[in-house]
């Protein structure tokens, strides 16, 4: 063989992404080296495996299709290896294919990696976000190895780790009336404009609460992304409904939002690992499920406010104990 496997690697992230660019942000790799790789594969495999379109990116030929195939099962092969050797030699290392749900990657992603990484330095971590359908698809198709997600609707195939529970509330803008409210119901939201998260499972299960008390929502806007919800809340739009509690209560163009309790008793999402149920899992696999059992919980959740700290700061505020100087204060 007169090719490596990171040359395979460089060929399956530019036929994934469709563009040089692109591939060589994947994989942090010069454009070059990117391209003399496929060079030299199309050259020693004797057969063109791209289609260059100017101003459209690369297409893949037949032959590079089926390649695409082979290439990607020889990788995996290529990690079990790693496994294989860190279960024998009892070392924790290898790549792992995490994927997030999009509405808790930007909190829990980076965090929960950096940790595991940095307590396995050999371990290395491949990042995908996606929505929760879009994780069980990959799950299958063994492109993910694990997913952090929620707890709705999961399949049979696939196994669930709990993690956190994080029930739902209400975000409004700072400037807002309702902002005022200590808590809110459904029935007073009814008739206030809804700005809804637009996403597969999530869409389902906001307007599940109100169907469960005979209401409907008045729904103004959709949409898929939650920062774009988060700066029309905060511009007076209307109020949406969340899980995640970010720390920062500051949208993107500078304006404020502010949580507001939900009343009532409703279902909370709550936060996991999801693997496949089928097949023995890796050492990686199960020493990053420990990591998760072990970093995130009610009590802390990377990137955000956890639900049972903000109930303490609600108590503390009841009962006066935020108004009193601390001991030793000039106050």
């Amino acid at each position: 063989m007169r090719y490596t496997l990171r040359q395979i690697e460089y060929f399956i992230a530019t036929a994934e992404t469709g563009s040089i660019t692109l591939a060589s942000e994947r994989v942090n790799i010069s454009q070059p080296s990117i391209s003399t790789a496929i060079a030299h594969l199309e050259e020693e495999l004797g057969t063109q495996l791209f289609v260059r379109r100017h101003a459209q990116g690369l297409s893949l030929t037949s032959a590079g299709r089926v390649l695409l195939v082979e290439a990607k099962r020889l990788i995996e092969q290529a990690e079990q290896v790693y496994s294989v050797a860190s279960e024998v030699g009892e070392r924790i290392r290898g790549q792992l294919s995490l994927g997030s749900l999009v509405t808790l990657a930007p909190m829990v992603m980076p965090e929960l990696s950096h940790s595991f990484t940095s307590t396995y330095p050999e371990s290395r971590i491949i990042q995908t976000v996606a929505d929760h359908e879009q994780l069980l698809e990959r799950l299958l198709r063994a492109e993910l190895d694990v997913a952090i997600t929620y707890d709705l609707l999961i399949p049979d195939e696939f196994e669930f780790l709990p993690l956190a529970s994080l029930p739902p509330h209400v975000v409004v803008s700072e400037a807002g009336p309702l902002a005022r409210h200590s808590a809110v119901s459904l029935q007073e939201l009814a008739r206030e404009p809804l700005i809804l998260l637009d996403l597969p499972i999530s869409r389902e299960y906001f307007l599940s609460m109100f169907m469960k008390e005979g209401l409907e929502p008045n729904i103004v806007s959709r949409s898929t992304h939650q920062d774009v919800i988060r700066t029309m809340v905060a511009n007076g739009y209307g109020y949406t409904l969340a899980n995640v509690r970010p720390r920062c209560e500051i949208a993107l163009d500078g304006r404020r939002v502010s949580r507001v309790r939900l009343s009532g008793d409703h279902r909370p999402m709550v936060i996991g690992v999801l693997t496949l149920a089928q097949g023995r899992k890796s050492r990686l696999v199960d020493m990053f499920e420990q990591h998760c059992r072990r970093f995130v919980s009610d009590a802390y959740i990377p990137g955000m406010v956890a639900p049972v700290m903000e109930r303490r700061t609600f108590r503390g505020l009841v009962e006066g104990e935020e108004s009193r100087p601390d001991k030793g204060s000039p106050d």
